[in-house]
């Protein structure tokens, strides 16, 4: 039997599983009138998509309403790390240092760093960094996947047997895993990238050891690329997507998982990997690639991208279900939280344009520029909307790392090496408020009945 055998249904007629699948279909069903009779919030959401209050956090605080008059009101969104608005942290980084490794320690330790703190915690990162020839040889180039968030938990899942103390679960050895996932992370990445390419398509296999005194954006770059070069400013706009991606409230769906799961007990290494297959979703992490697929196909089907009548005609062909994945989505527009704007989205706008002048691409970033002027109004029309529809982080984002160069298979992962950051505060606050197990109820809605033995069961309906 070889590998694609093993993974098929070989022996079982193909009827005899679709009738598995209409039961099983059938036997899911629920009534959707029955959310409303016991009013469940689906989503862990209210009627008007208010998320549900689970929990408390000082890490971060996602702001996209304020309250006048005993209602909520819309606002330019705002976003802040252990209490400090990230628009200002970007700012005040300018072109003086990069600002990952310093976000990363304030989200951790709740303070920014002084310059002599964020030189040890930088070489803390730096001596924890590198992967053994053993590791990268007998797990991340073995069994390699065409989606490398799987190659992702995979990998950290495998750490769990190199680590002496895997399980104990204490604030000292948290965090020393904790620092160890965020600094290896962006290895993990690249190399499993790269085994990709080699063994599915053929590639050469590029491995290159992270060079000392480089932070975490530039030696993503650095080992990516063949020759190792990069402009300050394609550095530069990758550290400020890592900040900007670090972390997003504790109701995101990733970060509540690692809630989740940490209130269970379990390992460092279990808990990551749960967040990750969240992250993985392309309601979630992944939504910056559906951005890409669908601009990619607004440019074939739209000849001029400067027509507005043109562009709009098409995006409302989307939204009528007649064109992309028929979906009905306009990817990269609107968010639970962010109503009239979404401050991570106001960020990397700036930069994108920055960088499609250094790349020639500023026909491109016209054209996302004129979507997200147009479609928010286009959805609320359309869909009877009250509440304002913005751009999040996502519609720009992969734009981005399409013009530095980053393979798509590597956007989600992006994605993780910088939210592993938010998701190793939020398991560390879980632990030291030792919180009881998080269990929420889910009412049952079928019915009892009496058992059946085998020779009757025929006749169940």
């Amino acid at each position: 039997m070889n590998n694609q055998q093993m993974m098929e249904l070989t022996t079982v007629e193909k009827s005899a599983f679709e009738e598995l699948v209409k039961e099983c279909t059938r036997s899911g069903s629920i009534d959707s009138s029955l959310y409303v009779e016991y009013d469940v919030k689906r989503g862990l959401r209210d009627s008007n998509g208010n998320g549900v209050l689970t929990g408390l956090t000082e890490i971060s605080d996602v702001i996209g309403t304020k309250s006048e008059h005993g209602r909520k009101v819309p606002v330019d969104g705002q976003l802040f790390y252990q209490g400090y608005n990230v628009e200002e942290i970007v700012d005040d980084l300018g072109d003086k240092r990069f600002g990952f490794e310093e976000v990363t320690y304030l989200l951790l330790f709740g303070k920014l760093p002084t310059p002599e703190q964020r030189q040890n915690f930088i070489h803390i990162l730096t001596d924890l960094e590198e992967l053994s020839g053993a590791f990268i040889r007998d797990v991340i180039m073995k069994a390699t996947s065409a989606n490398l968030m799987n190659s992702l938990m995979k990998s950290i899942l495998s750490l769990y047997s190199y680590d002496e103390n895997p399980d104990d679960t204490s604030v000292p050895n948290v965090l020393r895993q904790s620092l160890q996932l965020i600094a290896k992370m962006p290895l993990i990445s690249v190399y499993a990238y790269q085994a990709y390419r080699h063994y599915k398509l053929d590639g050469t296999l590029l491995i290159k050891n992270p060079k000392k005194g480089y932070s975490i954006a530039e030696n993503i770059l650095y080992m990516l690329r063949e020759d190792g070069q990069f402009t300050p400013l394609e550095a530069k706009v990758l550290d400020t997507c890592l900040i900007i991606h670090a972390e997003h409230g504790g109701g995101n769906n990733s970060t509540f998982t690692t809630h989740v799961v940490t209130s269970s007990g379990t390992d460092t290494y279990s808990a990551t990997s749960a967040s990750i297959a969240s992250l993985k979703g392309p309601k979630h992490g992944g939504a910056n690639l559906k951005v890409q697929r669908m601009f990619e196909d607004i440019m074939s089907h739209c000849e001029n991208w400067e027509d507005k009548d043109e562009v709009c005609a098409y995006l409302e062909k989307i939204l009528d279900k007649q064109a992309f994945d028929h979906s009905g989505l306009i990817y990269g527009m609107g968010h639970a939280v962010y109503t009239l704007s979404d401050p991570r989205a106001r960020i990397i706008k700036k930069f994108a344009k920055e960088l499609s002048e250094e790349k020639g691409m500023q026909k491109e970033f016209a054209l996302y520029n004129l979507v997200e002027e147009e479609a928010g109004e286009l959805i609320m029309k359309k869909r009877q909307m009250f509440k304002p529809v913005c751009a999040n982080v996502d519609f720009y984002s992969g734009f981005v790392y399409s013009m530095l160069g980053i393979p798509e298979e590597l956007f989600t992962p992006i994605f993780a090496i910088s939210r592993i950051s938010g998701w190793c505060a939020h398991r560390l606050e879980e632990l030291v408020n030792a919180g009881k197990i998080i269990r929420p109820a889910y009412k049952y809605v079928g019915y009892h009945r009496p058992y059946c033995d085998e020779q009757h069961r025929d006749h169940q309906e």
